[in-house]
């Protein structure tokens, strides 16, 4: 498997979602945690927190649209697991969000520029245990 290093297109995307979290605090005063939006749109408490909610929710499902209209053609998004991989994978990943009380964007981003103790701690652990899976599959098991 090879991986397609774009250090333009991350650097780019890396800036719109840190803008994005800190219009997010400066308006709203909430933390971009994408798991956390999710969970409060599905489960709304109030109607003014379900519709910005609602909004960015949208940004990402159109986000691809807006690609293809700017630039011709769509991401291209390549899954090199089977489907059950990927349930097996995603439900890893909501234990992971479960028990560390969020995602990578809410501690990675966020938490991390708040210099919060949590989410220092959670970044660690999930960028030590991301690197040693990225070992496993590519050097150990030969993915």
């Amino acid at each position: 498997m090879i991986t397609e290093f774009t250090p333009l297109q991350s650097l780019f995307g890396g800036a719109l979602i840190g803008t994005a979290s800190v219009l997010l605090m400066l308006t709203l005063g909430r933390v971009m945690g994408a798991t956390g939006i999710l969970s409060g749109f599905l489960q709304p408490e109030s109607r003014p927190d379900w519709t910005w909610r609602a909004a960015v929710l949208a940004g990402m499902v159109t986000a691809p649209g807006a690609m293809l209209l700017l630039t011709g053609r769509l991401p291209e998004i390549a899954v090199p697991v089977s489907m059950p991989m990927m349930i097996a994978g995603g439900f890893i990943v909501g234990l992971g969000v479960t028990f560390g009380a969020g995602c990578t964007s809410g501690h990675g981003v966020c938490g991390m520029a708040r210099l919060s103790r949590r989410s220092i701690a959670a970044t660690l652990t999930f960028m030590t245990f991301t690197a040693g899976t990225v070992f496993v599959i590519r050097h150990v098991i030969g993915g």
